[in-house]
């Protein structure tokens, strides 16, 4: 399946602010089933583009505005050829138990075996555990459990924007029975490391299939889990939607949480308030593309006006620059 991305992120700043330095994980990742075709990043006001590799081999890109600014818009743009996920088997053998106790399985997903940040097992969590008898699916295969457990995520938790945002604790889905995909993701997570299954926070994009039953928001950024299985590797699920990561959905960044791999995070100079609109849309590449692949740094037009503006005092402060996701603000 040939996709393109587009991912528009707009921050509004009440006044001038001197500087803004941000990070961005938003470039598609390149594997086995997902062939990155074309990547471009546009910056206004216009910036420098720097990158690198994150401890979990994401391309990161980071930048610096100088200059005195009252906007930041940044626009990525993606072409991504995606393909099938292998069939998974209908269950494993129970030995699949003893193999992720493993010293070489602990040892090389040892950052996806430990709580972090948002993914920890609290006491609003191991109250959902014991009422949905979740723990009673170790009995089977750790794929047939892990399936089971994202069904029941999904029956458990109604979708709606809103009610968490890109700071909230699990407790706050778990209490309210509602939230998003970044919250049905950090609950999973928790729960198969408390099981002894390595588990991460995938972030990335879904081509949203409605008349199918998707619930995701179809104009936000999606995230998803990946658990391993020794005999399987890594294996993509969907809790958001009870559905096997496959080729509609397109990853961006793996981590522990959130926290590892935000679409933006920044912090900028100035005591001005901000404000952020995003916007993403997923569709079928009108044609096919047949260019290598590349990355590719847009130069944007320099912003109208050529006066510098005064920046105001202040200190260096959070811009509030993290983007719930599937959440549109």
């Amino acid at each position: 399946m040939l996709l393109e991305v587009r991912h528009v992120t707009q921050y509004h700043y009440a006044a001038n602010v001197r500087e803004s330095v941000m990070e961005l994980w938003m470039q598609p990742q390149k594997g086995a089933r997902q062939r990155l075709v074309s990547f471009e990043l546009e910056l206004d006001p216009p910036a420098q583009l720097f990158s690198y590799a994150d401890a979990f081999g994401n391309a990161v890109y980071h930048f610096d505005v100088p200059q005195p600014h009252d906007r930041l818009n940044i626009l990525a743009r993606s072409a991504v050829e995606t393909q099938p996920a292998n069939p998974l088997p209908n269950a494993l053998d129970a030995g699949e138990w003893d193999r992720l106790k493993s010293d070489f399985v602990r040892g090389e997903n040892f950052d996806f075996l430990h709580p972090h940040g948002f993914a920890v097992e609290t006491q609003a969590l191991k109250t959902f555990v014991a009422e949905a008898g979740i723990d009673q699916l170790r009995v089977r295969d750790p794929l047939s459990a892990v399936r089971e457990l994202s069904q029941i995520i999904y029956q458990s938790f109604g979708y709606e924007a809103g009610v968490t945002d890109a700071e909230s604790p699990i407790d706050l889905a778990l209490n309210a029975k509602r939230g998003v995909c970044q919250d049905f993701a950090h609950i999973m997570i928790a729960i198969c490391r408390s099981w002894g299954i390595p588990a991460r926070y995938v972030s990335g994009y879904l081509f949203t299939d409605r008349k199918g039953g998707d619930r995701s928001d179809p104009d936000a950024t999606h995230a998803w889990v990946e658990v391993f299985l020794p005999s399987l590797r890594w294996v993509g699920l969907d809790p958001t939607n009870n559905v096997e990561a496959g080729e509609r959905h397109i990853a961006a960044a793996v981590g522990r949480d959130y926290n590892d791999v935000p679409p933006s995070r920044g912090v900028y100079k100035g005591e001005a308030e901000s404000q952020l609109a995003v916007g993403v849309s997923v569709r079928r590449a009108k044609a096919a593309l047949t260019e290598p692949e590349f990355i590719r740094v847009a130069q944007p037009s320099f912003s109208r006006g050529g006066g510098r503006r005064r920046g105001l005092p202040g200190s260096l402060q959070f811009d509030q620059q993290q983007q719930q996701q599937q959440q549109q603000q």
